[in-house]
């Protein structure tokens, strides 16, 4: 056995590959990695699945999420209804405000924790959805304004838009009349 073929069966014999081995040290192998990725994910979804499957929801549950939903319509048609109740009665409006003045700061503080915990979460993801589409948006600003260039050069009102430019036969093409027999026979009408 030659030389050659005594270093081939010292890096790839016995079903090994030293080379392939080396550099999954340095590198995962791509291959494995979306393997055991889709592993987890696989894991992931059964687990997710088998919280919603199998027994009815009970009563408690039930309840739960329909508080869970109370928060923010409550707050909205709160606010409204406290709008309305000014411009109907604003006697017992004005009472209800003076109550509410003696509540004491550290509770308003409490309260705007709670609320900012509660709605913060949503609105910090609706504000980097928005910043995100704004991003996008500003990136096409440039070709915008290279369209609205071009469709400004079309139009017909437009100095030189119907220029023939550099080709002399255009010009004079342009400048020839053309055959119109309604014309020459209206012409020729009036010429009698």
């Amino acid at each position: 056995m030659g030389l050659i073929g005594r270093l081939l069966s010292a890096l790839f014999g016995d079903g090994r590959n030293v080379v392939v081995e080396t550099a999954e040290v340095f590198r995962e192998n791509a291959e494995a990695g979306a393997a055991r990725a889709v592993a987890a994910q696989s894991q992931a979804m059964q687990q997710f699945g088998a919280e919603f499957a199998g027994a009815r929801r009970g009563g408690f549950d039930r309840i739960m999420d329909a508080v869970n939903r109370v928060p923010r319509p409550a707050l909205a048609l709160g606010t409204l209804g406290l709008f309305l109740a000014a411009m109907i009665d604003p006697l017992w409006f004005a009472e209800r405000m003076q109550g509410i003045a003696l509540v004491p700061e550290p509770l308003w503080w409490l309260l705007g924790v709670i609320v900012s915990f509660y709605f913060g979460a949503r609105h910090q993801t609706k504000s980097q959805d928005f910043q995100r589409e704004l991003a996008t948006t500003i990136a096409r600003v440039p070709e915008v304004m290279a369209n609205i260039g071009t469709l400004r050069e079309m139009r017909a009102d437009t100095p030189g838009v119907a220029g023939t430019g550099v080709d002399a036969d255009l010009g004079v093409a342009a400048m020839r009349a053309d055959a119109n027999p309604a014309l020459d026979a209206w012409k020729n009408a009036r010429l009698r």
